[in-house]
């Protein structure tokens, strides 16, 4: 049988009703409470702030990481990059050997002036056409192929400023820069190493470096599924990194995974909140844990949810509890209207007042029901702030 917060409560307050019964029997009917005072622990009402908050683990992931590749393949000639460097926008990454380009790009160069320069003299050559044929100095077979040299050194100069391109094109392939502004994450190949294309191989290529750019990041964080209904994106969320416990970066959710992952028998749902990365502070990997609040109510009377027993069959819409109210050296039932429970704090709508002084009896059932309650209750973290 599952075990819910109402069956612990209940049986806390058959505890409480059997022991108040037996001491009352050897006290022979006295209402006096005060020889076993000893076996009740106090707790005080107070008046704070009340939070229920929704706490989880996650980790720091970059926003755009990117893969660089080099689109030509060859020797790494130069390479003035290290992890942890930042660059901008266009600064250089690699440099592969370039003496095969650069002679291609010569070849190519020359094939098309020469192709420009066989065009013009077809050109003057067609340009005289129409005045030899009329003067019948040449034929018409010879006019027609007057005309298709001329077609003939147009399609060769296309053909030549084509070449030429691609092998400029692959000239510049040979030199790889940063496509975004970033951080290097990871760096994969040394100066004087030979790496493989990223778009001629089946391989896929050989990795440079990672980029990311890291002055905002993602905490992905694993919720329970308990709470996961109480949470939705653009609530506000609070990142503590566990590098940086003295410090707390401010962030809000963005997504909320639509389906869920098991871990450890405990059903999860990733949840991403997007953070500004204060001074680069959070690194990519770092672990973290997020806090969202979903309820936040000021000047509220509250007491530790031990002290609280809830009976069975209170009112249709009226939440009742039963406390230990303390007289002088007297404990006595008494009933109260609460309101919400985070599990660890109760808040107190009447029946008592700040400073009012309630019991728990200390026995040792009470307190193991009370551990099994706290064990069950996965990434839950309570705020109580006095006033």
């Amino acid at each position: 049988m599952k075990i819910t917060k109402k069956h612990v409560a209940l049986g806390a307050v058959i505890i409480v009703a059997l022991s108040v019964v037996i001491f009352a029997k050897t006290q022979k009917n006295s209402t006096d409470y005060s020889v076993s005072a000893s076996k009740f622990k106090d707790y005080r009402v107070e008046r704070g702030t009340f939070k229920i908050v929704v706490t989880a683990n996650g980790s720091v992931i970059p926003i755009d990481r990117v893969e660089i590749k080099s689109k030509a393949s060859g020797l790494v000639e130069e390479l003035p990059v290290e992890q942890g460097d930042y660059i901008k926008e266009g600064d250089l990454i690699a440099r592969l050997d370039q003496k095969d380009e650069r002679a291609a790009v010569s070849q190519a160069q020359a094939d098309f002036d020469i192709a420009t320069a066989e065009l013009k003299k077809a050109q003057r050559e067609y340009e005289r056409t129409d005045e030899l044929f009329a003067k019948n100095l040449i034929s018409e077979e010879e006019k027609d192929g007057i005309v298709l040299n001329l077609a003939v050194a147009k399609g060769k100069l296309v053909q030549a400023s084509t070449a030429l391109d691609r092998a400029k094109e692959r000239l510049s392939e040979s030199v790889v820069r940063a496509p975004i502004s970033g951080i290097i994450l990871q760096k994969y190949v040394e100066k004087g190493q030979i790496i493989a294309s990223g778009i001629s191989t089946v391989s896929g290529g050989t990795p440079i470096v990672d980029i990311a750019d890291m002055s905002s990041v993602y905490i992905q964080a694993g919720v329970d599924e308990i709470d996961i209904g109480k949470i939705k994106a653009g609530q506000q969320a609070i990142v503590t990194a566990d590098a940086y416990p003295g410090i707390k970066f401010e962030g809000y959710i963005i997504r909320i995974a639509p389906e869920a992952k098991i871990e450890q028998n405990v059903t999860l749902f990733d949840v991403i909140v997007k953070v500004k990365n204060q001074d680069g502070k959070l690194k990519s990997g770092m672990n973290t844990s997020i806090e969202i609040t979903i309820v936040e109510k000021d000047s509220v009377l509250y007491l530790p949810s031990i002290a609280v027993q809830t009976p069975e069959n209170s009112p249709a819409g009226i939440n009742s509890g039963i406390v230990m109210l303390k007289t002088g050296n007297r404990y006595e039932p008494k009933e109260i209207k609460i309101g919400l429970d985070n599990f660890q704090e109760t808040e107190i709508l009447s029946g008592l007042k700040e400073n009012d002084i309630v019991g728990v009896l200390m026995t040792s059932r009470l307190e193991a029901e009370n551990d099994q309650t706290q064990a069950r209750i996965r990434n839950r973290t309570s705020f109580v702030t006095p006033n």
